[in-house]
């Protein structure tokens, strides 16, 4: 197990696990209790009332941070042409087909979000096994497989988070870094559970929000009031 240093003591004994807190309150705590040298990203988990082991409670979807992420988004696009033209004039950092391919391939992953046009996905399909489990692999349902390369660039370097919920009912998704005003990580937030509360299958029932907690990456969680959080948007 893991020491646990002093600075990680002190912050966690600043945190009541049991207590359920406002969003503001909450955000002022993620901020005390970050004690990294780097500036941490801040994270949030939700706890859905899903079995993502049927596939019509799958939640799946993407939604663009109205305040960003604070970071480069390096983008690869597969792309050929005059798409391939379009990618390069809308800022996409890395773009080609067969010969990004081979270089993926031989291990190279420097890109966080990959988009392709419909017309590649052939192509794209053969790496499909190197991508998927990245969270890399582009899809239509995330608006990462499309013509409008311009728009999905643009969303990509403007912030966009996908979200996909895991085995155990859990979505995790970066909101910014612990540098961002709180009004920036709030608003961040408020549009991730907005766009959960959206993509809800049809065949959840009852509970589908159950727990909402936010953390920075070396931080202690910090569980949300969930009427409290989701007053702001219902």
């Amino acid at each position: 197990m893991p020491k646990v240093t002093k600075k990680q003591k002190v912050a966690n004994a600043a945190v009541d696990r049991l207590k359920a807190y406002p969003l503001d309150t909450a955000l002022s705590l993620v901020k005390d209790t970050a004690f990294a040298k780097f500036d941490e990203t801040v994270e949030v988990a939700v706890r859905l009332g899903v079995d993502p082991r049927h596939a019509d409670q799958m939640v799946r979807g993407a939604v663009v941070l109205p305040n960003g992420l604070g970071k480069t988004v390096r983008v690869l696009v597969f792309a050929k042409g005059e798409k391939e033209k379009e990618a390069l004039d809308a800022g996409a950092d890395f773009v080609g087909a067969d010969d990004f391919i081979a270089k993926i391939q031989g291990g190279w992953f420097d890109f966080d979000t990959a988009i392709a046009t419909p017309d590649m996905m052939g192509v794209v399909g053969k790496i499909g096994k190197l991508l998927g489990p990245r969270g890399l692999m582009p899809n239509p349902k995330v608006g990462t497989v499309t013509f409008d390369l311009t728009r999905a660039i643009t969303e990509s370097k403007a912030g966009k988070v996908e979200f996909r919920v895991e085995k155990a009912g859990i979505v995790h998704a970066p909101v910014g870094k612990v540098s961002f005003d709180a009004e920036k990580l709030k608003g961040n937030i408020l549009a991730l559970v907005e766009a959960l509360i959206k993509a809800k299958p049809s065949a959840a029932k009852g509970n589908y929000l159950k727990k909402i907690t936010v953390s920075s990456t070396m931080g202690p969680g910090i569980k949300l009031d969930l009427p409290e959080v989701t007053s702001h948007i219902l």
